[in-house]
């Protein structure tokens, strides 16, 4: 099953797709303003789903109402998935190791995983560890600004209940932590060589 979203310009004629959406709302039925967008989107970024990017049945504000689900305001996104530089893959169906297998049987191996959960949190009911993660909440046991790192090279990212702020805070201490690792790392494999 491929993912199912859908991408939306950030601007259309001239104003934000969000702020026309919500001006259009004032005056006309919600079906008829999630046609409008869609067919300005077809015009402005073409077919998506020729690149494994489906769009769901319901439009995408009537979505919104309904599941809460957000449209994705393009940024550049839909050119580098044009280009090949990003690949759309279908869904998950269990992660091993050091490799992903999908939902169609295909098996590939990554050096990292990056998983947006969105934003209520389900990670309890996926990441089989119940160290760092509350099974009651969903959110790291440890609280802001400790957060952020568990074991094994597990990280977490906007757990702080502190909006972007919070989310930037611990995107920081990721990457310094990463740097740190990745500088211990080459200092004891030049150590090895040096001693072989």
């Amino acid at each position: 099953m491929e993912p199912k979203v859908h991408i939306l310009p950030r601007e259309m004629l001239g104003r934000s797709t969000f702020g026309l959406s919500m001006w259009l709302l004032k005056w006309l039925p919600i079906r008829f303003v999630d046609r409008l967008l869609l067919i300005v989107s077809w015009l402005m970024l073409g077919d998506t789903a020729r690149f494994g990017l489906d769009r769901p049945r319901l439009g995408p504000l009537e979505l919104k109402n309904l599941s809460g689900k957000t449209p994705v305001l393009d940024v550049g996104t839909l050119a580098n998935i044009k280009s090949g530089d990003i690949k759309v893959c279908p869904s998950i169906k269990r992660l091993k190791r050091h490799a992903v297998e999908f939902v169609n049987g295909r098996t590939e191996s990554f050096d990292a995983i990056i998983l947006a959960t969105g934003y209520k949190s389900n990670v309890p009911s996926w990441l089989k560890e119940r160290e760092m993660f509350s099974e009651k909440d969903g959110y790291p046991r440890r609280p802001f600004p400790n957060g952020w790192k568990g074991e094994n090279g597990l990280y977490a990212v906007g757990f702080t209940k502190r909006g972007l702020l919070g989310t930037s805070m611990d995107a920081k201490r990721i990457a310094q932590d990463i740097e740190r690792c990745w500088k211990h790392e080459a200092k004891h494999r030049t150590a090895f060589t040096r001693s072989s």
